[in-house]
């Protein structure tokens, strides 16, 4: 079987997304594409995240959190707002998605996405450490899709 994986229709791995996507635009997620999710998963998490806001943020600033994806989702589209999964808070202090708004520079977001053997019995009050410390032994397999947003 092959493996995990995640694309977006709207950029390629490693390059930029479309402005429409962040915070000061339109702030919707961009279209994503899942396939070859393994047969023993039960849910996917989903976790994008801002590794450059370290320096200007004092921390990895999160975007967007979802689980409990059900397994077979094979698209999740633009402007997603999940009925069957959960959306937890984004550093914004807002459920759901927070798109891109680097401060000081073109940053690079991390589109995490976690197949698990289990649903994750969380409130939409978790952060990204509860989801994870939740999540870490549950991990059958991973794919990350990254981006870019200009300053």
């Amino acid at each position: 079987m092959a493996d995990l994986q995640l694309r977006s229709s709207a950029f390629d791995d490693g390059e930029r997304i479309p402005e429409e996507h962040g915070y000061s635009a339109a702030n919707t997620n961009p279209p994503l594409e899942v396939e070859n999710v393994p047969s023993d998963a039960e849910s996917l998490l989903l976790i994008v995240d801002d590794p450059d806001a370290e320096e200007p943020a004092g921390k990895v600033w999160d975007h967007w959190l979802i689980w409990n994806i059900p397994p077979d989702t094979g698209r999740i589209p633009e402007g997603w707002v999940p009925d069957e999964a959960t959306e937890g808070q984004n550093d914004f202090g807002e459920v759901g998605w927070g798109g891109p708004s680097p401060p000081d520079r073109e940053h690079t977001y991390r589109f995490l996405l976690y197949a698990l053997d289990t649903t994750l019995d969380l409130s939409q009050a978790a952060d990204k450490d509860d989801v994870y410390d939740a999540a870490s032994s549950h991990v059958v397999e991973k794919a990350q899709l990254n981006g870019t947003y200009p300053a």
